[in-house]
């Protein structure tokens, strides 16, 4: 991390003859038993928390003045790192308000700095510390919606994988299709919400702000089997179908486990789903 403009970690310029050589020496003293790894602790921890003074060992022209430099560096500092939850979670932002989204988002950074310089990773536990801030459904809602944005970056990320071509799924006997096991595309990841996530992440990307929960649970797919992130709504019993695939089930257990989680399910339509989204890569 560079250091601020004009802000040095050594000592100064002695300008009266024996307090200065005094006050040099000692500096010089302190300098030498705090190691580099020692520095860089002291600055994160600084940087990092806006109520702790700017360290000692900083050094301008006067105090007030190494302080003020080490502000404006803090001050870029966290400005980053909320720049970076922000790209990370549009939707929320557009639909929290830009006053909420960062109230929320300061509060985590100041509980979960960063613990890594890829900085691509940071807010991974973002959701998780929404949903920890209540039990009002507000906070509920908006996390689910973060969780949904989440799955899409790490969708992005995933690594390629070819999923199986239609040739390949019609030369299965339609009786022992059943018996198989899948194995899922390592971009896909499922969401479940009491609160209708992908119609407000919908809503977000239209460019509506300041959305509200309302009533209506909704599952997601997400995935990226090509080169675009895509997201699709579950039928009824889609999420429970699709997560005992995930797990290990063969085919014939994960349709009943759909069927016993929405009385609803309908069999050919979820089925269709391992097909027409691209999501499986092979069958065992």
């Amino acid at each position: 991390m560079p250091w601020p403009h004009r802000l040095r970690a050594h000592a100064p310029c002695s300008r009266s003859k024996r307090g200065g050589e005094i006050a040099a020496s000692q500096l010089k003293s302190s300098a030498m038993q705090r190691t580099h790894a020692d520095t860089q602790s002291v600055l994160a921890a600084a940087i990092l928390a806006s109520e702790r003074p700017a360290p000692r060992f900083l050094i301008a022209a006067n105090r007030t003045r190494a302080r003020n430099g080490f502000d404006v560096y803090r001050n870029n500092v966290a400005a980053g790192l909320l720049n970076v939850l922000a790209a990370r979670f549009p939707a929320m932002r557009r639909l929290a308000g830009d006053d909420s989204f960062f109230a929320v988002a300061r509060g985590f950074l100041a509980a979960h700095p960063p613990r890594s310089p890829v900085l691509m990773a940071y807010g991974d536990g973002f959701p998780d510390f929404i949903r920890a801030l209540g039990s009002a459904a507000y906070f509920h809602y908006m996390a689910d919606v973060a969780t949904l944005e989440l799955a899409r970056g790490r969708a992005y990320h995933a690594a390629d994988a070819d999923p199986l071509a239609p040739e390949q799924w019609a030369v299965i006997p339609a009786d022992v299709l059943g018996e198989k096991r899948v194995e899922l595309h390592p971009s896909m990841s499922l969401i479940a919400s009491r609160f209708p996530i992908l119609s407000a992440w919908r809503t977000s990307e239209s460019g509506v702000e300041n959305g509200s929960p309302t009533a209506g649970a909704e599952a997601a797919l997400v995935a990226r089997p090509f080169l675009e992130v895509e997201v699709r709504a579950l039928p009824a019993g889609g999420f429970a179908y699709l997560q005992a695939l995930q797990r290990g089930a063969t085919i014939a257990e994960a349709l009943s486990a759909g069927a016993n989680a929405a009385p609803e399910f309908d069999l050919a339509l979820n089925l269709s789903i391992l097909i027409g989204e691209n999501i499986v890569t092979a069958l065992r």
